[in-house]
């Protein structure tokens, strides 16, 4: 799996990209086999006004499927990563399973 992180509008820090990382691995390991590249892209959009306006987007690649994207905002850098996250965890999951009950389907409708 190919991992590319970067910041827009403030500095990355050592400790908020360990925090990616270790977040995608606990979501995202078990589908290694399936998953390409991880793109996560994080901004601060207002800069130093604050507010709600730190937003992680994830894009991951999977072969012969479209791309899974998943953005969230929130006030704080980590929490914006660990909701999009757990939520790249969940999405993945269920376009694994569905992808997985379709190839399962395809043989028995071929027999029949």
């Amino acid at each position: 799996m190919e991992l590319d992180i970067r910041a827009k509008g403030f500095e990355m820090t050592g400790a908020i990209e360990q925090h990616v990382r270790r977040r995608l691995q606990f979501a995202c390991d078990w589908a290694r086999h399936a998953v390409k590249r991880v793109s996560v892209r994080l901004s601060d959009e207002n800069g130093p006004r604050g507010g709600m306006d730190k937003r992680c987007a994830i894009v991951v690649s999977l072969p012969q499927q479209a791309e899974l994207v998943i953005e969230d905002t929130r006030d704080d850098i980590y929490r914006a990563v660990d909701y999009a996250v757990d939520r790249l965890g969940r999405n993945l999951a269920k376009r694994l399973v569905r992808q997985r009950g379709v190839q399962k389907i395809r043989p028995a409708l071929a027999a029949g």
